[in-house]
């Protein structure tokens, strides 16, 4: 596997990471008013797989206050700089797993464009199994 030098972290990139790790926390918590600070009045999420675009930090917030879904949320890498952000999180809906992946697109230090894609688990392949590593 090929090393990457480390890159040095601006100031603002610290500030995003520190907002990103606030709004996660605040996901799994169900803290919907801390949850949204990240994004600006005019933020766009969109849902490839469904075809869905919501404008607007507050009906981003409503659409996910109406999901009747017990959520949670367990961040397993958030890598970025500048400008572009992504997450790759497990999203439980009622203890059902999705490996889920955020791209984020910040201007300004917030959230102007979000683009989030979901993935089922599914079993290994045999025909892969000699190069294969387990992981949880």
């Amino acid at each position: 596997m090929a090393s990457f030098p480390p890159v040095a972290a601006t100031g603002m990139d610290r500030e995003v990471r520190a907002a990103l790790d606030r709004h996660w926390a605040a996901s799994d918590a169900n803290d919907f008013e801390a949850e949204h600070e990240i994004y600006r009045e005019d933020a766009v999420l969109e849902y490839p797989q469904s075809g869905e675009r919501i404008r607007g930090r507050a009906n981003i917030r409503s659409s996910r206050a109406a999901q009747p879904n017990r959520k949670r949320f367990t961040i397993r890498r958030i890598t970025g700089a500048g400008g572009l952000w992504v997450t790759e999180y497990l999203l439980t809906y009622d203890g059902r797993p999705s490996y889920t992946v955020s791209i984020m697109e910040f201007v300004n230090g917030k959230v102007a464009r979000e683009t989030q894609y979901f993935g089922d688990p599914f079993e290994p392949g045999p025909s892969r199994a000699q190069w294969v590593e387990p992981f949880p």
